[in-house]
């Protein structure tokens, strides 16, 4: 399909970031079962939850469209996974709270790449009257602003201290 419009690469990228979101999730698991740290652990379980609620707002927001969410492979989620995977989970390190340090590091990188995509569609709805897609956008957008800054406050709240 040739894209056409602004509304055809919006209809793109939702699909996409249902991917990133996909893709996201099996990633944030893995990252939970080696966390070391309890409130770690406990965030990336929430985060897990936020991202099965944006993964299905924009499958939502896909099939209003008339077209299937699953349709779509984010390469740049990816290789953020992929990176996740290589600097964590096989990685080996002596150290828990600098493995610790490093979940958060590769959350947040997943969590950034979220915010952006959350960003570009938020625009592309406003400026196409999807106010109903826009307010859905939202909520996720804000929800990963929220994920990030939990993030933050327990890197340095102590852990990154503990692994220094």
């Amino acid at each position: 399909m040739a894209i056409e419009n602004l509304k055809d690469v919006y209809i793109e990228q939702v699909k996409d970031m249902h991917s990133a979101c996909t893709q996201s999730i099996k990633a944030t698991r893995m990252l939970r079962e080696v966390a070391q740290d309890r409130e770690l652990s406990d965030a990336l379980e929430a985060g897990v939850a936020g991202i099965e609620r944006g993964r299905e707002a924009m499958a939502e927001i896909a099939r209003r469209h008339g077209t299937d969410p699953a349709r779509a492979h984010c390469k740049g989620m990816e290789g953020l996974v992929a990176e996740a995977k290589a600097d964590v989970i096989d990685e080996d390190y002596a150290d828990m709270d600098a493995r610790d340090a490093a979940i958060v590091t590769q959350y947040q990188r997943m969590a950034h790449y979220a915010i952006a995509g959350y960003g570009t569609i938020l625009a592309f709805a406003r400026r196409l009257g999807l106010e109903d897609d826009a307010a859905t956008v939202e909520e996720c957008l804000d929800k990963s602003y929220d994920g990030d800054r939990r993030f933050t406050e327990i890197a340095t709240s102590g852990l990154n201290a503990r692994a220094a």
